[in-house]
């Protein structure tokens, strides 16, 4: 199990739709920024997704029939890419998506179940569903709501995001800028 993709180190977060992936996410960029780690996301989401608006320049211009749009601002800048599914074009890879990330000391992804990397399951527990951990050995750990045991990985509470970073970090061996 590769723990780096394209040369960056990337650590996943997977579990069932509304059981705090995103939150977690957020929370760790925070904390791994405040470690001084340049942190890049990416999420995986499994339905349509409007990036622009309706009425925006970069819309009209994909309603017009460009097949990507970069729109750049003094603040960001974003690359929109239309997949033709007509054609049977696929979603890019994680490996593609990084080669466009540029640098970063760790990329979190969300959502991405079979990604080959080391994963952290994210549960409810108050939704109770079969533990992703039990099928797949690339999950290292669990992130619960609540009080959870699991047999073969550690367990975590989702308020702890500090031990969470930490798990992280010791498993890329990432060291803190701020050191």
């Amino acid at each position: 199990m590769p723990e780096r993709v394209r040369g960056h180190p990337v650590f996943g977060l997977c579990g069932y739709k509304n059981s705090g992936k995103t939150t977690l996410v957020c929370r760790l960029v925070e904390e791994f920024s405040r470690r001084g780690l340049r942190v890049a996301t990416v999420k995986f989401a499994h339905c349509d997704i409007e990036i622009d608006h309706e009425g925006r320049d970069s819309f009209r211009h994909r309603q017009a029939g460009a097949r990507r749009v970069a729109v750049v601002s003094p603040y960001r800048w974003a690359v929109i890419h239309e997949i033709d599914r007509a054609a049977r074009e696929r979603p890019p890879g994680l490996e593609e998506v990084l080669a466009h990330i540029g640098p970063a000391d760790l990329v979190l992804v969300e959502s991405n179940k079979a990604g080959d990397y080391p994963k952290m399951e994210v549960r409810d527990i108050h939704h109770p569903r079969p533990p992703l951990a039990d099928a797949d050995e690339r999950i290292l750990a669990i992130v619960a709501s609540g009080p959870l045991t699991h047999p073969r990985v550690p367990v975590f509470h989702r308020d702890d995001v500090v031990a969470i970073a930490d798990f992280i970090a010791g498993t890329l061996r990432l060291s803190s800028r701020n050191e």
